[in-house]
């Protein structure tokens, strides 16, 4: 692959990783000739922004803190054809990159997910991030109705129309939910790559922590719910309300019919409230699923405002003659 005809960048998020960026660095300067390297120092105390800047990369700082900050600075600021995001903990093969975007380019794919393969000794995940992980993937296909194989994972590759039609919203570790629920919801062209996964090396520290993240992702994917799925959302509690209604109400409505008297008028008017929050959980899902088909058309056709990057045998690259064009048609 002759990557030297598109412009590759890769983003480097970090926050103290001076163990480990410089081999990042390094490793996807060997593996991808003409790359250019965007370490994002975040708010690091140690020696990550030196070690990187000498080990030949563009070093910016985000003084916002979370890598969710940092995706959104980046991807905002750097203009190029294809995006490649890994984390500075040099965790992930950076060796697997000329595959990812070759991928990419044969696709032709906006977003190629980077699936973690552990390492021989199998000690790469933290304790209870692999069966979290398999928990988060596995809502995540439930709420929007496909497999998800990775969603954590911080090693992708994007095209430039996926990157400048992704909002960026999240502030931390969210940020790779995010990504993956922007693809399933604007149907993109995507697959998914295996990748090597290891031990980060010594003197590195995670900044995952299990449950506190854990939970804010899982809140996300609640709130992209309700978002994402209106009707399926609202509905549930509506159809709920609906059943303690029926269950409170019927009785009621028996011994009115018999002695015809309302023996319990309170719970009559719960009954009644519920029946009422229910049509209105209903028509609540009802509009906003409305407005979220505009919000996707708005989204789509912000998508399809940039090209695709053109593969080999696209006759359409880097322009074509008249001829080919021709022969195209």
């Amino acid at each position: 692959m002759d990557s030297t005809e598109l412009r590759i960048a890769a983003v480097v998020p970090c926050h103290n990783e001076e163990a480990s960026v410089a081999k990042v660095v390094a490793d996807l300067q060997a593996a991808v000739p003409g790359i250019v390297v965007y370490v994002y120092d975040n708010l690091s105390t140690d020696r990550t922004s030196e070690l990187a800047r000498e080990a030949g990369a563009i070093v910016r700082q985000e003084h916002t803190k979370g890598k969710g900050n940092v995706v959104r600075r980046a991807f905002a600021d750097i203009e190029a054809d294809v995006y490649l995001m890994i984390d500075g903990d040099d965790t992930y093969e950076a060796g697997d990159a000329p595959l990812m975007i070759k991928t990419l380019l044969d696709g032709p794919y906006d977003h190629v997910l980077g699936v973690r393969k552990q390492d021989a000794a199998g000690t790469a995940y933290r304790a209870g991030h692999e069966t979290g992980n398999r928990v988060l993937n596995g809502v995540v296909g439930k709420v929007f109705g496909e497999n998800v194989e990775d969603m954590l994972s911080g090693f992708r590759v994007f095209s430039r129309r996926f990157v400048k039609s992704f909002p960026a919203v999240s502030r931390e570790f969210e940020i790779e939910t995010e990504l993956t629920v922007h693809s399933l919801h604007l149907r993109v062209p995507q697959t998914a790559v295996p990748v090597g996964f290891r031990d980060r090396p010594a003197g590195s520290e995670s900044k995952l922590r299990t449950y506190h993240d854990g939970f804010k992702i899982l809140a996300l994917i609640i709130g992209l719910a309700r978002h994402e799925r209106p009707v399926a959302f609202y509905g549930l509690f509506g159809t709920l309300s609906w059943l303690i209604s029926i269950v409170l109400t019927i009785p009621i409505v028996i011994e009115f019919t018999r002695t015809h008297e309302v023996p319990r008028f309170p719970t009559l008017f719960l009954g009644f409230t519920l029946l009422l929050l229910g049509s209105l959980a209903w028509t609540a899902g009802l509009i906003l699923d409305g407005i979220r088909r505009s919000r996707h058309e708005a989204a789509r056709l912000v998508y399809l405002r940039y090209s695709a990057v053109a593969a080999d045998d696209d006759p359409f690259r880097n322009g074509g003659d008249a001829q080919t064009r021709g022969n195209a048609r």
